[in-house]
């Protein structure tokens, strides 16, 4: 017998206990202790006490109080999200008090204050809550490229809401593949370099990506 049912018999029961007289209570409390395997003494301080909510509505309860972000403020971010082209949550947070007031001015969106307030206070961890459905959903692209540690212990990288210089010389790098919709055999590569400061911008091709 699970919790939530126990808790559910224990009020059905209580009322009746309550009214039975003492030979009438000892077996109603057999017969609730061998339904729970319960012992009898805390299963009488159980029929003292009051009126016990089963563990779900408790739960389900405690969860419309909490939720603070709820499917309208989600699909608010999911219009933004998508506006962005689907960039990362730490990056789409900075940018989205422009975002919605573009999309308000063009008339793709329109929120209440309360809805719009939210969107404005939110967090990339909440993005990421929201959002993890439709990330997980969503059609992933092509990547040629793996993510390596080697460099993170060498080379201070600053992630795109980092950059608050404005000294040329700081460089964002990106390596571009042309190589349609399959990854196997030689392609065009281009190394794309920018200057955060300046917005210059080389770029370099590359045939394959050996070493050499």
């Amino acid at each position: 017998m699970t919790v939530t049912t126990r808790k559910e018999l224990l009020n059905h029961v209580r009322e009746r206990y309550k009214e039975a007289n003492w030979r009438e209570k000892s077996k109603i409390l057999d017969e609730f202790c061998t339904l729970t395997s319960y012992g009898r003494k805390y299963a009488i301080n159980l029929f003292n006490l009051q009126e016990v909510e089963p563990a779900t509505q408790i739960k389900a309860v405690k969860q419309h109080k909490n939720k603070k972000y709820d499917e309208p403020i989600r699909q608010a971010l999911l219009t933004i999200w998508n506006a962005s082209n689907q960039i990362c949550s730490k990056r789409l947070v900075p940018f989205i008090p422009d975002l919605l007031s573009a999309l308000e001015r063009f008339g793709h969106i329109s929120l209440p204050e309360d809805i719009r307030s939210k969107l404005l206070t939110i967090s990339p961890a909440t993005v990421d809550r929201l959002l993890e459905t439709d990330r997980r959903e969503g059609k992933k692209g092509l990547s040629t490229t793996r993510s390596g540690s080697l460099l993170k212990h060498q080379i201070k990288i600053r992630t795109f809401a980092d950059w608050n210089d404005v000294i040329p010389g700081f460089l964002e790098g990106d390596l571009v593949a042309h190589c349609g919709v399959k990854t196997n055999g030689s392609y065009l590569n281009t190394l794309v370099i920018t200057d955060i400061a300046s917005a210059w911008t080389e770029f370099f091709p590359i045939l394959v990506k050996g070493e050499v």
